[in-house]
């Protein structure tokens, strides 16, 4: 209960900082304009606001609906369908009486602001913790891979050798390379010999639904450090400082391999081999229902693998923060542009607030906030660039058509197409939560 709550409080920071440096993108532009900004949200505000206070010309305030935020600006078109006052004669303070070139900056600043501000994050990142990674050529003893990963091909004890004939570098983005790349093969060592894992379009929408297919595989090494209430173990008659070495005479080499043999032995007892003062001795345990042992170790994976840590001055971060965020920024591009696959079945995992949120640790990391929080930003700034109607690149579209053509679109015409594009929003918005529901009772 205690990681959901934090999970949701780091959602919700996220999205309150970058709603309002959003909007203040469409803000700043319009003052800049000389442009009268009647309203500045965080959150929506049907029927009531939680908080609201006048400032010049100009009403900020806290709605209390969180999807979003806005900020009402005279003379436009928006989600607030004022338009009564768009029956009044054009006032030179008003959006619509503004140059097309203009209009186009007012509405490209709320998305301007999302890129800048991520670049920054990823500058900060960059700067304050540096880069850490395990190269996939570290990954010596193969991967375990779970369901998903044997259903593509993919075994226990693989080694990653390319994907297409490319080496990735960095393990873990082995499998995010598959799939935004559309990878056709992942090659592998296996029982050493290089075999080539054809990844289908089938395979690709099980990666799709996955949140993981494969882990690193380590060579086990378990020291008893201490004992929870009421351990089996303890009871058993192990020690503190005792080695595990195998269960029912089998000697284990991996983790994965005790752990399917603690699953295999569920609910039944069996013999632990341990190594004491150089003895090699047995005792017989009846795990816990869950099959645990109710002991703490020392987790040795750093004395198996070396993983690389990249440290940047103030002046090399920039470059390379920036460098970040566009590779990110193609990166979701990539994964947008699976959705327009139907053979991917990529819309399945179109996921809403619970899918978001699931991204965050259970534990305040603010390594991991802000990283979380620059990539959500691109994802906003990209979603707010679709031509749809109702968001800022419908208004851009029909602005570049003015521009263009040289002919303002009819304002009746504007007034149906908002109306359109907060359908076609409202659809998407409860498709992805309906998504995220049907997932949590499968």
């Amino acid at each position: 209960m205690e990681s959901i709550l934090i999970k949701t409080a780091q959602l919700l920071l996220s999205l309150s900082i970058l709603v309002i440096l959003h909007e203040f993108g469409h803000f700043i532009f319009a003052r800049l304009f000389k442009t009268r900004v009647e309203k500045f949200y965080l959150f929506f505000n049907p029927w009531f606001s939680l908080f609201k206070v006048k400032k010049g010309e100009t009403e900020y305030g806290i709605g209390w609906l969180p999807l979003g935020g806005y900020v009402k600006i005279a003379g436009m078109i928006d989600e607030s369908m004022d338009k009564e006052a768009m029956k009044l004669p054009p006032q030179p303070y008003e959006f619509r009486s503004k140059p097309s070139w203009q209009r186009l900056f007012i509405m490209v600043g709320g998305v301007l602001m999302n890129f800048i501000f991520a670049l920054i994050i990823y500058i900060g990142v960059l700067y304050v913790w540096g880069e850490e990674y395990l190269p996939t050529s570290e990954a010596k003893y193969g991967v375990v891979v779970n369901e998903t990963g044997e259903q593509i091909g993919l075994k226990t004890g693989d080694k990653i050798i390319s994907i297409d004939g490319k080496v990735v570098e960095d393990f873990i983005k082995v499998i995010p390379t598959v799939v935004l790349d559309y990878a056709k093969t992942i090659q592998v060592e296996r029982e050493g010999k290089i075999i080539d894992v054809e990844i289908t379009d089938a395979d690709m929408a099980l990666l799709l639904k996955s949140k993981s297919v494969m882990t690193v595989r380590s060579p086990f090494k378990l020291i008893i450090d201490g004992f929870m209430k009421k351990s089996p173990a303890q009871v058993a008659g192990v020690e503190i400082g005792d080695e595990v070495t195998g269960i029912n005479g089998k000697e284990i080499n991996f983790w994965d391999e005790f752990e399917d043999v603690l699953s295999e032995n569920k609910g039944e007892s069996y013999t632990l081999e341990l190594t004491r003062n150089g003895e090699n001795i047995s005792v017989e345990v009846q795990p816990m229902d869950d099959a645990t042992l109710g002991i703490t170790y020392q987790n040795n994976f750093n004395d198996n693998f070396k993983l690389k840590t990249i440290k940047y001055g103030f002046f090399e971060s920039i470059p390379a923060g920036i460098n970040l965020g566009v590779e990110t920024t193609k990166d979701y591009l990539k994964q947008f542009k699976l959705f327009f696959k139907p053979e991917t079945k990529a819309y399945e995992s179109l996921g809403g607030f619970i899918t978001i949120g699931s991204i965050f640790p259970g534990t305040w990391d603010w390594y991991s906030f802000w990283k979380m929080t620059a990539f959500i930003s691109i994802i906003l700034a990209i979603m707010n660039l679709l031509p749809i109607p109702a968001l800022d690149g419908g208004h851009v579209m029909f602005t570049l058509y003015e521009m263009i053509s040289g002919r303002k679109p009819n304002e009746k015409f504007l007034e149906y197409a908002q109306i359109v594009g907060m359908v076609i929003l409202m659809a998407l918005v409860l498709y992805a939560n309906a998504n995220d529901i049907i997932k949590l009772f499968k």
